[in-house]
């Protein structure tokens, strides 16, 4: 299936940095892996996912904003059973949510990154990245190289992991946001 250029949003050649494994719950479902992690970003952490790399640390250090990126809240990954690749994540931060297309070509690094836009979606990004990961993942998936994927997904499967992929995520987010009220 040829690639989808009408894609909104900004590429990257630097891959979104993986989850860090000690914060992120995995759900089995079936042909996807679906994980809940919550997230702090910032400049020195990302620093020392891209050190290795001089392209990819300089790219990251173009794009980045006076300061660096810093932000936080829940990422829900989906990922593909069989090969582990992550192709889709919702990452629901405070400051600026976004979603990511993981292409998997490895002559190419491609990590489309979508801005969340509440005028066409609404108000609460976690709504948004529910719904897609339980209804728009046919869609979606392809726009990541992931159409393999979509033949094997089983919706029933995905709805039952998603109910509690969900509980989770809004607990997190929950707890996030009443530990930064108490510091405020």
């Amino acid at each position: 299936m040829p690639l989808d250029t009408r894609m909104i949003g900004v590429a990257y050649n630097i891959p979104p940095q993986p989850p860090v494994e000690a914060n992120t719950e995995w759900f089995d479902a079936g042909a996807v892996t679906i994980g809940v992690e919550y997230r702090a970003l910032d400049p020195d952490s990302l620093y020392e996912t891209y050190k290795d790399n001089p392209d990819q640390l300089r790219e990251m250090l173009e794009k980045s904003p006076d300061g660096g990126f810093t932000d936080q809240g829940v990422s829900l990954h989906v990922k593909s059973t069989a090969d582990g690749h992550e192709y889709l994540r919702f990452d629901v931060f405070d400051g600026e949510p976004h979603y990511h297309y993981v292409h998997n070509n490895p002559a190419e690094i491609i990590n489309h990154v979508v801005g969340f836009d509440t005028a066409a979606h609404g108000d609460d990004m976690m709504d948004f990245a529910i719904d897609c990961i339980r209804n728009r993942m046919p869609s979606m998936l392809p726009k990541a190289t992931g159409a393999h994927v979509v033949a094997q997904l089983d919706s029933n499967l995905i709805n039952q992991v998603m109910d509690k992929v969900e509980a989770l995520a809004r607990r997190a987010q929950a707890d996030s946001r009443a530990a930064h009220a108490l510091i405020k």
